[in-house]
Protein backbone atom coordinates (compact mmCIF):
# COMPACT_ATOMS: atom_id res chain seq x y z
CA UNK A 1 0.00 0.00 0.00
CA UNK A 2 2.02 2.99 1.57
CA UNK A 3 0.20 5.66 -0.33
CA UNK A 4 -0.67 9.35 0.55
CA UNK A 5 -3.67 10.80 0.39
CA UNK A 6 -2.23 12.55 -3.40
CA UNK A 7 -1.20 9.56 -4.53
CA UNK A 8 -4.54 7.54 -3.82
CA UNK A 9 -6.49 10.60 -5.86
CA UNK A 10 -4.31 10.62 -8.39
CA UNK A 11 -4.34 6.64 -9.11
CA UNK A 12 -7.88 7.17 -9.24
CA UNK A 13 -8.00 9.63 -11.64
CA UNK A 14 -5.40 8.60 -13.87
CA UNK A 15 -6.59 4.72 -13.62
CA UNK A 16 -3.19 3.12 -12.64
CA UNK A 17 -1.23 3.26 -9.33
CA UNK A 18 0.38 6.51 -8.80
CA UNK A 19 3.37 6.88 -6.85
CA UNK A 20 5.40 10.17 -6.32
CA UNK A 21 7.52 11.31 -9.43
CA UNK A 22 5.53 9.48 -11.89
CA UNK A 23 4.57 11.55 -15.19
CA UNK A 24 0.44 11.05 -15.40
CA UNK A 25 -2.69 12.06 -17.37
CA UNK A 26 -5.40 12.35 -14.99
CA UNK A 27 -8.57 13.23 -15.49
CA UNK A 28 -9.96 16.70 -14.26
CA UNK A 29 -13.18 16.93 -11.77
CA UNK A 30 -13.91 20.75 -12.06
CA UNK A 31 -11.49 24.02 -13.44
CA UNK A 32 -12.22 27.59 -13.67
CA UNK A 33 -10.21 30.86 -14.05
CA UNK A 34 -10.67 34.56 -12.94
CA UNK A 35 -10.93 37.73 -14.11
CA UNK A 36 -7.05 38.13 -14.55
CA UNK A 37 -6.47 34.52 -16.26
CA UNK A 38 -9.58 33.60 -18.26
CA UNK A 39 -8.37 36.16 -21.02
CA UNK A 40 -5.83 34.24 -21.82
CA UNK A 41 -7.93 30.53 -21.12
CA UNK A 42 -10.25 32.07 -23.64
CA UNK A 43 -7.64 32.87 -26.16
CA UNK A 44 -5.58 29.65 -25.89
CA UNK A 45 -9.33 27.44 -26.31
CA UNK A 46 -9.90 29.66 -29.75
CA UNK A 47 -6.54 28.77 -31.12
CA UNK A 48 -6.91 24.98 -30.27
CA UNK A 49 -10.04 25.04 -32.78
CA UNK A 50 -12.11 23.19 -30.47
CA UNK A 51 -16.05 24.01 -30.50
CA UNK A 52 -16.97 23.08 -27.43
CA UNK A 53 -15.70 22.82 -23.77
CA UNK A 54 -15.31 19.12 -22.34
CA UNK A 55 -18.10 19.80 -19.58
CA UNK A 56 -20.29 23.22 -19.10
CA UNK A 57 -21.45 21.93 -15.63
CA UNK A 58 -17.39 20.91 -14.57
CA UNK A 59 -15.83 24.87 -15.79
CA UNK A 60 -16.85 28.37 -14.51
CA UNK A 61 -15.15 31.63 -14.86
CA UNK A 62 -15.03 34.24 -11.43
CA UNK A 63 -15.08 38.19 -11.66
CA UNK A 64 -13.74 39.00 -8.31
CA UNK A 65 -9.87 40.38 -8.76
CA UNK A 66 -11.18 43.62 -10.18
CA UNK A 67 -14.58 43.86 -9.42
CA UNK A 68 -16.32 46.02 -10.32
CA UNK A 69 -13.89 47.33 -13.02
CA UNK A 70 -11.74 50.23 -12.41
CA UNK A 71 -10.76 50.87 -15.86
CA UNK A 72 -11.23 50.18 -19.99
CA UNK A 73 -8.90 47.58 -20.19
CA UNK A 74 -10.36 45.49 -17.45
CA UNK A 75 -14.02 46.13 -18.80
CA UNK A 76 -12.97 44.29 -22.38
CA UNK A 77 -11.53 41.45 -20.20
CA UNK A 78 -15.20 41.29 -18.42
CA UNK A 79 -17.18 41.40 -21.48
CA UNK A 80 -15.21 38.60 -23.03
CA UNK A 81 -15.79 36.56 -20.37
CA UNK A 82 -19.61 37.32 -20.75
CA UNK A 83 -19.13 36.85 -24.18
CA UNK A 84 -17.46 32.99 -23.41
CA UNK A 85 -20.22 32.31 -21.12
CA UNK A 86 -23.06 32.67 -23.17
CA UNK A 87 -21.27 31.16 -26.17
CA UNK A 88 -20.65 28.09 -24.26
CA UNK A 89 -23.50 27.95 -21.46
CA UNK A 90 -20.64 27.93 -18.74
CA UNK A 91 -21.30 29.06 -15.20
CA UNK A 92 -20.08 32.98 -14.87
CA UNK A 93 -19.66 34.56 -10.97
CA UNK A 94 -20.12 38.11 -12.29
CA UNK A 95 -19.01 41.48 -10.06
CA UNK A 96 -20.74 41.06 -6.48
CA UNK A 97 -20.56 36.79 -6.15
CA UNK A 98 -17.17 36.65 -4.28
CA UNK A 99 -13.66 35.29 -4.32
CA UNK A 100 -13.21 31.91 -6.65
CA UNK A 101 -11.93 30.49 -3.29
CA UNK A 102 -15.09 31.26 -1.41
CA UNK A 103 -17.41 30.40 -4.60
CA UNK A 104 -16.52 27.50 -5.93
CA UNK A 105 -16.75 24.82 -2.64
CA UNK A 106 -19.40 26.92 -1.51
CA UNK A 107 -21.52 26.69 -5.03
CA UNK A 108 -20.94 22.63 -4.51
CA UNK A 109 -18.13 22.29 -6.92
CA UNK A 110 -15.66 20.52 -4.93
CA UNK A 111 -16.28 17.63 -2.90
CA UNK A 112 -13.89 14.61 -1.02
CA UNK A 113 -11.75 12.94 -2.98
CA UNK A 114 -11.75 15.63 -6.12
CA UNK A 115 -8.82 16.51 -8.39
CA UNK A 116 -9.56 20.19 -9.50
CA UNK A 117 -7.28 22.97 -11.03
CA UNK A 118 -7.92 27.11 -11.28
CA UNK A 119 -6.33 29.30 -13.50
CA UNK A 120 -5.31 30.76 -9.84
CA UNK A 121 -2.39 29.96 -7.67
CA UNK A 122 -4.97 29.77 -4.40
CA UNK A 123 -7.00 26.90 -5.49
CA UNK A 124 -4.74 24.61 -3.04
CA UNK A 125 -7.51 26.03 -0.66
CA UNK A 126 -9.69 23.18 -1.20
CA UNK A 127 -7.51 21.22 0.19
CA UNK A 128 -9.25 21.42 3.26
CA UNK A 129 -11.87 19.83 2.04
CA UNK A 130 -9.78 16.72 1.17
CA UNK A 131 -9.40 17.01 -2.41
CA UNK A 132 -6.12 18.00 -4.38
CA UNK A 133 -6.56 21.20 -5.72
CA UNK A 134 -3.88 23.39 -7.19
CA UNK A 135 -2.87 26.34 -9.55
CA UNK A 136 -1.85 25.81 -13.20
CA UNK A 137 -1.47 28.37 -15.80
CA UNK A 138 -3.81 29.94 -18.18
CA UNK A 139 -2.95 27.56 -21.11
CA UNK A 140 -2.90 24.19 -19.21
CA UNK A 141 -5.98 25.31 -18.19
CA UNK A 142 -7.24 25.48 -21.70
CA UNK A 143 -6.21 22.38 -22.60
CA UNK A 144 -8.12 20.68 -19.50
CA UNK A 145 -11.45 23.11 -20.76
CA UNK A 146 -10.72 21.21 -24.03
CA UNK A 147 -10.36 18.00 -22.88
CA UNK A 148 -11.30 17.33 -19.36
CA UNK A 149 -7.70 16.12 -18.65
CA UNK A 150 -4.86 17.20 -17.76
CA UNK A 151 -0.82 15.54 -17.41
CA UNK A 152 0.76 16.27 -13.84
CA UNK A 153 3.84 15.21 -11.90
CA UNK A 154 3.00 13.40 -8.81
CA UNK A 155 3.83 15.42 -5.71
CA UNK A 156 6.46 14.46 -3.36
CA UNK A 157 4.36 14.72 0.40
CA UNK A 158 5.34 16.51 3.95
CA UNK A 159 3.04 15.58 6.62
CA UNK A 160 2.76 18.50 8.80
CA UNK A 161 1.50 17.52 12.50
CA UNK A 162 -0.31 20.51 14.57
CA UNK A 163 -0.69 19.71 17.99
CA UNK A 164 -1.61 21.78 21.13
CA UNK A 165 -4.32 24.00 21.68
CA UNK A 166 -4.12 27.65 20.19
CA UNK A 167 -4.00 29.94 22.97
CA UNK A 168 -6.79 32.85 23.25
CA UNK A 169 -5.57 35.48 20.77
CA UNK A 170 -4.43 33.38 17.97
CA UNK A 171 -6.33 31.43 15.15
CA UNK A 172 -5.18 29.10 12.31
CA UNK A 173 -3.87 31.98 10.69
CA UNK A 174 -0.89 32.61 13.01
CA UNK A 175 -0.59 28.87 12.96
CA UNK A 176 0.28 28.35 9.04
CA UNK A 177 2.28 31.96 9.36
CA UNK A 178 5.02 29.89 11.72
CA UNK A 179 4.38 27.24 9.38
CA UNK A 180 5.59 29.49 6.54
CA UNK A 181 8.13 31.18 8.53
CA UNK A 182 9.52 27.59 9.80
CA UNK A 183 9.85 26.17 6.79
CA UNK A 184 10.67 29.14 3.98
CA UNK A 185 9.13 30.03 1.07
CA UNK A 186 10.22 27.08 -1.21
CA UNK A 187 10.52 24.69 2.28
CA UNK A 188 7.91 22.35 0.09
CA UNK A 189 8.35 23.75 -3.56
CA UNK A 190 6.30 21.07 -5.80
CA UNK A 191 5.20 19.18 -2.49
CA UNK A 192 2.15 18.32 -1.21
CA UNK A 193 1.77 19.02 2.16
CA UNK A 194 -1.20 16.45 4.05
CA UNK A 195 -2.11 18.48 7.98
CA UNK A 196 -3.16 16.53 10.76
CA UNK A 197 -3.07 17.41 14.29
CA UNK A 198 -5.41 18.07 17.30
CA UNK A 199 -5.72 21.44 16.46
CA UNK A 200 -6.95 20.70 12.86
CA UNK A 201 -9.02 18.32 14.63
CA UNK A 202 -10.49 21.60 16.78
CA UNK A 203 -11.15 24.06 14.07
CA UNK A 204 -14.00 24.90 11.73
CA UNK A 205 -14.17 24.53 8.21
CA UNK A 206 -13.62 28.36 7.47
CA UNK A 207 -10.44 28.15 9.78
CA UNK A 208 -8.89 25.21 7.58
CA UNK A 209 -9.63 27.05 4.42
CA UNK A 210 -7.28 29.16 5.87
CA UNK A 211 -3.99 26.71 6.94
CA UNK A 212 -4.76 25.16 3.17
CA UNK A 213 -5.04 28.65 1.43
CA UNK A 214 -1.79 29.48 2.38
CA UNK A 215 0.38 26.44 1.64
CA UNK A 216 1.34 27.93 -1.92
CA UNK A 217 3.38 30.51 0.09
CA UNK A 218 5.76 27.75 1.03
CA UNK A 219 5.77 26.46 -2.46
CA UNK A 220 3.56 23.61 -1.87
CA UNK A 221 1.03 22.66 -4.74
CA UNK A 222 -1.99 21.41 -1.79
CA UNK A 223 -2.37 21.70 1.46
CA UNK A 224 -4.74 18.23 2.23
CA UNK A 225 -6.69 17.45 4.83
CA UNK A 226 -8.36 14.20 5.61
CA UNK A 227 -12.13 14.09 5.82
CA UNK A 228 -13.59 14.00 9.59
CA UNK A 229 -17.31 14.56 10.83
CA UNK A 230 -16.91 18.17 10.01
CA UNK A 231 -15.56 17.63 6.37
CA UNK A 232 -18.38 15.36 5.55
CA UNK A 233 -21.10 17.50 7.22
CA UNK A 234 -19.76 20.82 5.13
CA UNK A 235 -19.61 18.47 2.36
CA UNK A 236 -23.42 17.05 2.85
CA UNK A 237 -24.77 20.47 2.99
CA UNK A 238 -22.95 22.21 -0.28
CA UNK A 239 -21.66 19.85 -2.33
CA UNK A 240 -23.25 18.91 -5.89
CA UNK A 241 -21.57 15.45 -5.92
CA UNK A 242 -21.16 12.40 -3.32
CA UNK A 243 -18.41 13.13 -1.52
CA UNK A 244 -15.18 10.49 -1.87
CA UNK A 245 -13.22 10.38 1.25
CA UNK A 246 -9.28 9.30 0.81
CA UNK A 247 -7.29 8.63 3.61
CA UNK A 248 -3.74 8.03 3.79
CA UNK A 249 -2.21 4.32 4.16
CA UNK A 250 -0.88 3.91 7.50
CA UNK A 251 2.30 3.41 6.25
CA UNK A 252 2.80 6.17 3.80
CA UNK A 253 5.93 7.23 2.38
CA UNK A 254 6.39 11.42 3.22
CA UNK A 255 9.53 13.06 2.21
CA UNK A 256 9.63 14.45 5.88
CA UNK A 257 7.63 14.84 8.86
CA UNK A 258 7.07 18.42 10.70
CA UNK A 259 6.05 18.38 14.24
CA UNK A 260 4.40 21.70 16.00
CA UNK A 261 2.86 22.33 19.29
CA UNK A 262 1.02 25.37 19.26
CA UNK A 263 -0.03 25.44 22.84
CA UNK A 264 1.75 28.64 23.71
CA UNK A 265 1.98 30.44 20.41
CA UNK A 266 1.81 34.37 19.83
CA UNK A 267 0.23 36.00 17.52
CA UNK A 268 1.91 35.89 14.15
CA UNK A 269 2.95 38.78 11.81
CA UNK A 270 4.39 38.47 8.46
CA UNK A 271 6.82 41.33 8.05
CA UNK A 272 7.33 43.17 4.44
CA UNK A 273 8.16 41.96 2.11
CA UNK A 274 7.99 38.04 1.75
CA UNK A 275 5.13 35.82 3.61
CA UNK A 276 7.79 34.11 4.98
CA UNK A 277 9.23 36.92 7.07
CA UNK A 278 7.54 36.00 10.24
CA UNK A 279 7.66 36.90 13.80
CA UNK A 280 5.34 37.01 17.57
CA UNK A 281 3.52 40.01 17.74
CA UNK A 282 6.01 41.75 20.54
CA UNK A 283 8.62 41.95 17.36
CA UNK A 284 6.39 44.56 16.00
CA UNK A 285 3.83 46.04 18.32
CA UNK A 286 3.68 49.39 17.77
CA UNK A 287 3.93 49.94 14.57
CA UNK A 288 2.17 52.46 12.55
CA UNK A 289 -0.25 51.75 9.97
CA UNK A 290 -2.11 53.78 7.85
CA UNK A 291 -4.82 50.68 6.30
CA UNK A 292 -6.15 47.69 7.79
CA UNK A 293 -7.54 45.54 5.67
CA UNK A 294 -9.83 42.70 7.09
CA UNK A 295 -10.79 39.47 3.59
CA UNK A 296 -9.89 37.61 0.93
CA UNK A 297 -9.71 34.42 0.34
CA UNK A 298 -7.24 33.88 3.35
CA UNK A 299 -9.33 35.55 6.17
CA UNK A 300 -13.04 37.11 4.06
CA UNK A 301 -15.16 34.33 5.71
CA UNK A 302 -18.14 34.82 8.20
CA UNK A 303 -15.98 33.22 11.07
CA UNK A 304 -13.25 35.74 10.07
CA UNK A 305 -15.87 38.57 10.31
CA UNK A 306 -17.68 37.53 13.51
CA UNK A 307 -13.96 37.12 15.37
CA UNK A 308 -13.36 41.01 14.16
CA UNK A 309 -16.59 42.26 14.82
CA UNK A 310 -16.73 41.15 18.66
CA UNK A 311 -13.10 43.51 18.86
CA UNK A 312 -14.62 46.54 16.95
CA UNK A 313 -18.22 46.17 18.51
CA UNK A 314 -18.42 49.72 20.34
CA UNK A 315 -15.10 50.93 19.44
CA UNK A 316 -13.87 53.58 16.96
CA UNK A 317 -11.24 52.99 14.22
CA UNK A 318 -8.18 55.14 14.80
CA UNK A 319 -8.10 58.36 12.84
CA UNK A 320 -6.51 58.31 9.40
CA UNK A 321 -6.90 54.84 9.51
CA UNK A 322 -8.36 53.39 6.92
CA UNK A 323 -10.28 50.28 7.50
CA UNK A 324 -11.55 48.23 4.62
CA UNK A 325 -13.56 45.25 5.03
CA UNK A 326 -14.45 42.72 2.24
CA UNK A 327 -16.78 39.73 2.82
CA UNK A 328 -15.42 36.70 0.40
CA UNK A 329 -19.02 35.95 -1.03
CA UNK A 330 -22.73 37.07 -1.26
CA UNK A 331 -23.76 34.47 1.35
CA UNK A 332 -21.10 35.82 3.46
CA UNK A 333 -22.22 39.48 3.17
CA UNK A 334 -25.69 38.43 3.44
CA UNK A 335 -25.16 36.39 6.61
CA UNK A 336 -23.11 39.09 8.03
CA UNK A 337 -25.99 41.31 7.96
CA UNK A 338 -28.49 39.19 10.01
CA UNK A 339 -26.13 38.47 12.39
CA UNK A 340 -25.22 42.79 13.03
CA UNK A 341 -21.56 42.88 11.93
CA UNK A 342 -22.13 45.10 9.38
CA UNK A 343 -23.72 47.18 11.87
CA UNK A 344 -20.44 47.00 13.59
CA UNK A 345 -18.20 47.46 10.88
CA UNK A 346 -19.52 50.68 10.23
CA UNK A 347 -20.47 52.25 13.15
CA UNK A 348 -16.90 51.27 14.33
CA UNK A 349 -15.96 53.34 11.00
CA UNK A 350 -14.89 50.74 8.33
CA UNK A 351 -15.59 50.92 5.02
CA UNK A 352 -17.18 47.54 3.87
CA UNK A 353 -16.73 46.91 0.06
CA UNK A 354 -19.01 44.28 -2.19
CA UNK A 355 -17.98 40.74 -1.98
CA UNK A 356 -14.44 40.41 -4.13
CA UNK A 357 -10.84 40.41 -3.71
CA UNK A 358 -10.74 44.10 -2.87
CA UNK A 359 -8.15 46.03 -2.20
CA UNK A 360 -5.84 42.33 -2.23
CA UNK A 361 -3.91 42.36 -5.62
CA UNK A 362 -4.03 45.95 -6.33
CA UNK A 363 -5.83 46.93 -8.99
CA UNK A 364 -8.30 49.45 -7.61
CA UNK A 365 -10.04 49.55 -3.84
CA UNK A 366 -7.74 50.69 -1.67
CA UNK A 367 -4.28 51.30 -3.02
CA UNK A 368 -1.76 52.27 -1.07
CA UNK A 369 0.34 55.49 -1.01
CA UNK A 370 4.23 56.02 -0.86
CA UNK A 371 5.45 54.81 2.07
CA UNK A 372 2.15 53.46 3.75
CA UNK A 373 1.85 50.76 6.21
CA UNK A 374 -1.05 48.26 5.54
CA UNK A 375 -2.07 45.42 7.91
CA UNK A 376 -3.70 43.43 5.75
CA UNK A 377 -5.39 39.05 6.34
CA UNK A 378 -4.55 38.65 2.65
CA UNK A 379 -1.95 35.59 1.65
CA UNK A 380 0.54 38.07 0.32
CA UNK A 381 2.27 40.93 1.09
CA UNK A 382 4.99 41.06 -1.84
CA UNK A 383 6.29 45.09 -2.95
CA UNK A 384 3.39 45.86 -5.18
CA UNK A 385 0.71 44.19 -3.66
CA UNK A 386 -2.10 46.69 -2.87
CA UNK A 387 -1.28 48.52 -5.83
CA UNK A 388 2.43 50.14 -4.48
CA UNK A 389 5.94 48.96 -4.48
CA UNK A 390 6.58 52.22 -2.44
CA UNK A 391 3.98 51.00 0.28
CA UNK A 392 4.42 48.22 3.12
CA UNK A 393 2.41 45.35 4.27
CA UNK A 394 2.29 43.32 7.45
CA UNK A 395 -0.24 39.86 7.26
CA UNK A 396 -2.00 39.00 10.71
CA UNK A 397 -4.98 37.47 11.59
CA UNK A 398 -8.76 39.31 11.72
CA UNK A 399 -8.14 39.47 15.45
CA UNK A 400 -4.87 41.08 15.08
CA UNK A 401 -6.20 43.44 12.29
CA UNK A 402 -8.96 44.72 14.40
CA UNK A 403 -7.06 45.29 17.39
CA UNK A 404 -4.46 47.48 15.25
CA UNK A 405 -7.17 49.18 13.49
CA UNK A 406 -8.85 50.66 16.73
CA UNK A 407 -4.52 51.17 18.19
CA UNK A 408 -3.35 53.08 14.91
CA UNK A 409 -0.67 50.58 15.38
CA UNK A 410 -0.01 47.03 14.80
CA UNK A 411 -1.49 45.67 18.44
CA UNK A 412 -1.94 42.27 20.16
CA UNK A 413 -5.34 40.92 19.54
CA UNK A 414 -5.10 39.64 23.61
CA UNK A 415 -5.84 42.79 24.78
CA UNK A 416 -9.45 42.19 24.47
CA UNK A 417 -9.36 38.74 25.70
CA UNK A 418 -13.00 39.11 27.38
CA UNK A 419 -13.61 39.44 23.16
CA UNK A 420 -11.85 36.43 21.90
Amino acid sequence: MRQTIVEKIFSAHSGKRARSGDIIIANVDYCFGQDGTSALIIDSFRKMGVERVFDRDRFSMVIDHSAPSPNIGVSAIHDKMRGFSREHGVKLFDIGCGVCHQLIPESGHVTCGDLVIGADSHTCTYGALNAFASGVGSTDLAITLASGKNWFRVPDTIRININGRLPKGTYSKDAILHIIGDLGAAGATYKAAEIYGDIIDNISMDARFTVSNMVVEMGAKCGIMAADKKTLAWAKKHSVNEPKPVEADADARYSEIREYDFSELSPQVAMPHTVDNVCNIEEVEGTHIDEVYIGTCTNGRLEDLEIAARILKGKNVAPEVKLIITPASKTVFLDAIKKGYIDVFIDAGAVVNNPGCGPCVGTHQGVLADGENAFSTANRNFKGRMGNPNGNIYLGSPATAAATAIAGVIADPREYKKRL
